[in-house]
């Protein structure tokens, strides 16, 4: 712990030196720089100055870090500048002549002065320029250009999710199932070109809730509070080295409007209801957020049916077995935010969100063994396993913007989940009579402190250079036991189970830079170097010390783009670790269904993954299209790992090894067609060849190395259209095909949605109507696993037809004002791009002035 502290200290002063000798006084005007594409330094020089001051037309407001362009009256440019911090700006040693200047920034329509007549020696004074907003209102709601569905960034691709209709009073699963290169299976489970290995983030921070189970996270986040779904194949040397597929990141919506408003949004359903409440107030240099969502989930049904034969001591047990079951759940997240601006260009941004889940499945299961093919008598088992955590996340961030692109930032989190995996069971006889009960209960707490700081800074005109230090502090405890008791009567400790305590300490240390070079020609190369070194510090109340030692790994990146001909190329490599998740580390037996066990290994190792992509995206005529090409290479990867109990019999364990190595090539195909300017269709696929290659138990109870290839395809296609008085329809389908497993193959699903929407009273208020799979009563999931110990079959039918009706309602007046950056979260946006996924080549972003996060 002490050399992590004073790691991150040391980087923490590194920074802060070059920040204090560095950056130039603010309060100044701001030191002009040639345009890029012009002369620069060659430029002639005179002695005539041209200065104003940049201000809102409506508020009389400064604004800014606007750009200012001065061009000669044939329209060549000659030089530029960018408006101080109280929006003032002054062009110096311009030779005498007849000019025009532009002036453009972020959120307000372009403004040309022409007929400048500069004479020698002179100084002139433009005073104050006003400049008006580009949106439009009507009847109190401020409307903007459209943003396309799909954008591509240099290295990410974005999914504007505000587009979405048939999410209202769904969650995050639903809007992440439409997004292209995602699969998420109907538990919610998400992959990324078929890896399950993948860092989530929400709004550029990691969360606890995420660690210890995503699908479980992404119940908790209401859709349509969701702006956009960022997916970064290729991260770059500022984030988190961890996700060895790549990156998602979930960005919330956020209000920087002036005033007071609230949002209603309630749904109702067959299988679920949700309600929630919004609000926001912003005064001055103040703003405050308040929010919080309630969704219910019932009316789940799932019946299986098992079949699997094991062979242990030349005994061969046939296990047949069925079960029906439900579920319900209650999800909840509250949220309340507060930002501050210090100065125009300081600002300091807090925030607590608490998460809540309560999920209680319920399932009725009948089993008989045959032992060699003699019948044994069948059993009941009624299980009711419960499903429960509270996550609390609370942030401090600081941001100090010196001029544009170059800034200084100081972040901290502090999150902690408290999940408890708890089952009640009842044990029957054949002929339905209560024999005995059984309990496990397995508490878990997982609770981390980040500290991060990062620095960026333009170099010269087309360069970009960003460096920082990150620090985490995490511990995980668990508390595992069994207990059993009769019919009737107390519960006692149940000695043959196993039970035990383990505490996880898991710290790391972080340092990067990136280095982003971009060329008049479109060229854009972004390279770095990440370093994080892994303590850690594991044991058990029975055995002591676990032998799991420190390790370090060398993350290397490089990005590379180019734009032809309305054609983009990407080309990238990175390297990626996978820790082990806290599922995957707790050592708690897991019985609740005795034929099927689950364990997890504290021993677990980190994996390492090489990936290499290729990615082409066009716009011919109305449709874009965007294909990536990939390979990823994993070795040390955690696997599941299948094989007989030697004590139970007939039954299956599952556990996690670092066993395998994985290797996938293929591609991701994504088109989207603007039929008109009302409706848009599009159709994605995703399709790879994966081999995995692992160990397991063989002949003679030797170890023996399996593998297993095939391939993995899946795609869908949807639809959106906006018709006239407010009315708005969209669909969605989803098929996944069957996906390869070290020993097997897991069954795929298909998944559709249909919804209309209708606005009232200037879009104040919203009714919708969506259905899910209703054409048909159920779907089947059809799994086989093998080895040379047993064989597998099973069976899940799951009846998810469904049916929801959603309303929203917005109370309250808001008006705009220039935006601001904030101060940024833990973890890290990328270098700004100018929207066609390219860095601006000058040292402004394009189209002026500091963007706002």
């Amino acid at each position: 712990m002490n050399k992590i502290l004073l790691f991150i200290i040391i980087l923490l002063f590194c920074q802060i030196s070059p920040v204090s000798a560095q950056f130039p006084a603010t309060g100044g005007a701001a030191k002009t720089k040639a345009l890029p594409g012009t002369a620069g330094d060659q430029t002639p020089k005179g002695n005539s100055k041209i200065s104003g001051t940049i201000v809102d037309s409506t508020s009389q407001k400064e604004i800014e870090f606007a750009s200012i362009a001065l061009y000669k009256s044939s329209g060549q440019a000659v030089d530029g500048t960018v408006a101080d911090e109280k929006g003032k700006f002054v062009l110096n040693k311009v030779v005498a002549g007849d000019y025009k200047i532009l002036i453009t920034f972020i959120g307000y329509a372009n403004k040309t002065i022409t007929d400048i007549a500069l004479a020698k020696g002179q100084e002139l004074d433009l005073g104050a320029i006003k400049l008006s907003s580009n949106t439009k209102t009507l009847d109190e709601l401020t409307v903007t250009g459209q943003a396309a569905l799909i954008e591509e960034k240099v290295d990410r691709l974005v999914y504007n999710a505000e587009k979405d209709l048939t999410a209202k009073g769904g969650d995050a699963s639903d809007v992440l199932r439409k997004v292209p290169m995602l699969t998420v299976d109907l538990d919610g489970n998400v992959s990324l070109r078929g890896s399950q290995n993948i860092r989530v983030l929400i709004n550029n921070k990691p969360s606890t809730i995420i660690a210890s189970s995503v699908a479980d996270a992404l119940k908790q986040i209401p859709a349509d509070q969701i702006k956009t779904v960022e997916v970064i194949t290729s991260p770059s040397a500022k984030y988190d080295a961890e996700g060895s597929g790549g990156i998602i990141n979930i960005i919330t919506k956020k209000n920087s409007l002036q005033g007071l408003n609230l949002n209603v949004d309630a749904g109702v359903g067959n299988r679920g209801s949700s309600l929630s409440l919004n609000g926001s107030y912003r005064k001055g240099k103040a703003g405050f957020n308040l929010g919080g969502f309630g969704r219910g989930n019932y009316n789940t049904i799932t019946r299986t049916a098992l079949d699997q034969t094991s062979i242990v001591n030349d005994v061969s047990t046939l296990t047949r077995q069925t079960g029906d079951g439900s579920s319900k759940g209650i999800f909840g997240q509250y949220n309340l935010g507060f930002d501050y601006d210090l100065a125009k260009n300081q600002s300091i941004t807090a925030g607590v969100r608490y998460g809540l889940r309560n999920f209680v499945s319920q399932q009725d299961l009948v089993t008989r063994l045959f032992n060699n093919g003699v019948a044994g008598e069948a059993s009941g088992r009624n299980v009711e396993a419960k499903n429960l955590s509270g996550t609390l996340d609370a942030n401090v961030d600081y941001l100090h913007t010196f001029k544009p692109q170059q800034e200084w930032s100081i972040s901290t989190l502090y999150s902690r989940n408290d999940l408890t995996n708890n089952f009640d069971a009842d044990l029957l006889t054949n002929t339905g009579e209560l024999r005995n009960r059984q309990r496990n209960i397995n508490l878990n707490v997982n609770q981390e402190f980040t500290l991060q700081s990062d620095y960026q800074t333009p170099i010269k005109k087309n360069q970009l250079l960003e460096f920082g230090g990150k620090g985490i502090f995490r511990e995980v405890t668990s508390n595992y036991k069994y207990e059993i008791a009769e019919a009737t009567g107390d519960y006692r400790p149940e000695t043959n189970q196993p039970s035990g305590e383990l505490t996880y300490h898991q710290n790391i240390a972080a340092a990067y830079s990136s280095y982003t070079y971009t060329t008049t020609k479109r060229y854009t190369f972004k390279g770095g170097l990440r370093y994080e070194h892994t303590f850690i510090d594991a044991s058990t109340k029975e055995d002591g010390m676990i032998g799991v030692g420190d390790y370090g790994v060398l993350v290397p990146s490089l990005n590379a783009s180019k734009t032809f001909k309305g054609t983009t190329v990407k080309l990238g490599y990175n390297r990626r670790i996978q820790r082990p998740g806290l599922q995957q580390l707790n050592p708690n037996f897991n019985a609740a269904n005795p034929q099927n066990i689950t364990i997890g290994n504290p021993e677990l190792r980190p994996e390492l993954t090489n990936n290499f992509e290729l990615g082409l995206s066009k716009n011919i005529k109305k449709t874009f299209v965007n294909a990536t090409f990939f390979g990823r290479v994993t070795n040390n990867a955690i696997s599941q790992v299948r094989q007989p109990s030697d004590t139970l019999a007939g039954a299956i364990v599952t556990t996690f090894e670092n066993v395998g190595r994985q290797h996938a090539y293929g591609a991701n195909i994504f088109a989207n067609v603007a039929v008109t300017s009302k409706i848009n269709v599009g159709i994605f696929s995703n399709v790879f060849y994966t081999s995995l290659t692992g160990r397991t138990t063989g002949e003679n109870g030797r170890q023996q190395e399996i593998t297993n290839t095939g391939m993995n395809i899946s795609g869908g296609l949807f639809s959106q259209a906006q018709f006239k008085n407010g009315w708005g329809a969209q669909a969605f389908g989803f098929m996944q095909g069957q996906q390869v497993q070290l020993q097997g193959i897991q069954g795929g699903f298909a998944f559709y949605t249909v919804g209309v929407k209708k606005e009232f009273k200037n879009k104040k208020a919203s009714l919708g109507l969506a259905g899910e799979n209703f054409f048909s009563k159920r779907y089947k999931i059809h799994t086989k696993l093998n080895s040379f110990q047993f064989d597998q079959v099973n069976d899940v039918y799951l009846y998810n037809r469904g049916v929801r009706l959603t309303f929203t309602y917005k109370i309250g007046k808001m008006t705009m004002e220039a935006p601001r950056k904030k101060a940024r979260s833990v973890s890290n946006d990328d270098v700004k791009s100018d929207g066609n996924g390219q860095a601006p080549a000058g040292g402004a972003p394009a189209g002026g002035g500091a963007q706002p996060r």
